[in-house]
């Protein structure tokens, strides 16, 4: 059941809580006096308040309630409510993107001449906020490798204060062993933010593995149709406090109808990550038989380096397949062209299957040294498999591979 910590919802977890899947239809929803079976969509600013003194006793959160949608919405509640319960967290807040719950982790939780790790292999965006945009607030910022424990000791400070990474990463599918991390976080009085887009919470649970916060971009899979933009942090309730008085403070919230949007996503979430997950592990072992693709990046192939980790810590591999192209970007660029039904566009967790070249989309703002550190090359090219049958995903790629 929930308890209500000021405006905060926390989550008692125990033996009895429901399985994932009611989670995603049922959690976190209270119904109100019209009786309705779909949840509300509150598209209002403000609330009214019954005198000055509730008004006053909402503001200084003496009391709970609504107070106004930048920070307090029920629509958006209900979602936050839902996400953790499907986390195995305290708490969450929703934020207006996956980039937003970034930004405000950090400016939550990090002091000036505080200290990140991050692994090297980042989506772009996060790569040039943590660059270019986090050392502009007093942070210095290390990148270690993903998949190398020791060099993530050997670079951790005594200013260290956070370790960040996205397991399994965009777009190369490596993966972090969070355990190991989150270990290691701990024991050097710092915290470990897992990025958790790939996989969400119907295959992998960071929390579980001991992360201390996940991040969500919830525009991905959560969504599952590609309608909204929106992210979340998940986490325990003290450092979702923290993030929550600086989305107040600064105002990077979600809309009422994008957390509508998301919650009807988060209904059919584990069926859906199902489906990708099977058509993406037939894909992956179809493209490794393909003559002009050199190699296949995906942990559910036994070929894959780290396939022992990704049986360990998720309960399948995901919908994202990627693979390298002989040729170059001009074998890359004249595949991606010849695809009459996969959607060009750099989104993913859709249920239309897209495909898109890292190196001059997702990834097009690193420096030529930069992308070749993380391993994307010009020939990289990745597919978000979505719902469509396989038959057909294969015979619309077989034209620009033969």
């Amino acid at each position: 059941m929930p308890i209500f910590c000021g405006i905060f919802i926390v989550y008692t977890n125990n033996a009895d809580s429901p399985e994932l899947a009611t989670l995603g239809v049922r959690a976190g929803y209270d119904r109100t006096g019209e009786g309705e079976h779909s949840e509300a969509i509150f598209a209002t600013s403000s609330f009214v308040f019954s005198n000055a003194a509730e008004a006053a006793d909402r503001f200084q959160n003496n009391a709970p309630g609504n107070v106004y949608s930048r920070f307090t919405n029920p629509t958006v509640r209900t979602f936050e409510k839902r996400l953790a319960a499907m986390e195995g967290g305290d708490a969450c807040v929703a934020t207006a993107s996956g980039m937003a719950a970034i930004m405000a982790t950090c400016a939550a939780l990090l002091e000036a001449g505080d200290h990140v790790l991050a692994s090297g292999d980042l989506f772009g965006s996060t790569t040039q906020f943590f660059r270019k945009y986090l050392t502009r607030m007093g942070n210095t910022v290390d990148f270690a490798a993903i998949d190398d424990v020791a060099d993530w000791q050997r670079k951790i400070l005594p200013q260290t204060r956070m370790l960040f990474v996205e397991t399994p990463s965009n777009p190369l599918t490596r993966l972090a062993d969070i355990s190991a991390l989150a270990e290691l976080a701990s024991r050097n009085g710092a915290m470990l933010v897992v990025d958790n887009c790939f996989c969400t919470p119907a295959l992998q649970q960071p929390l579980a593995l001991g992360a201390h916060l996940v991040i969500h971009s919830a525009t991905k899979f959560l969504d599952g149709q590609g309608r909204c933009v929106g992210g979340a942090v998940v986490g325990d309730s003290e450092r979702i406090a923290d993030v929550f008085a600086f989305l107040r403070a600064a105002g990077p919230c979600m809309s009422p109808f994008n957390a509508w949007v998301f919650l009807k996503g988060l209904e059919t979430l584990e069926l859906r990550m199902q489906r990708h997950c099977e058509s993406a592990a037939a894909l992956a072992e179809w493209l490794q038989a393909q003559p002009r693709v050199s190699k296949v990046f995906y942990p559910g192939l036994d070929s894959h380096p780290q396939n022992s980790l990704c049986r360990l810590q998720q309960s399948a591999a995901g919908g994202v397949v990627s693979f390298e192209l002989a040729g170059g970007r001009e074998a890359a660029w004249q595949l991606i062209d010849a695809v009459q039904m996969i959607s060009i566009t750099a989104n993913l967790g859709d249920a239309k299957s897209t495909i898109t070249h890292p190196a001059t989309t997702t990834h097009g703002r690193l420096t030529d040294e930069q992308r070749e550190q993380a391993g994307i090359s010009e020939g990289l090219v990745r597919i978000a498999v979505g719902l469509e049958s396989l038959v057909d995903i294969q015979r619309d790629l077989i034209t620009g591979l033969g």
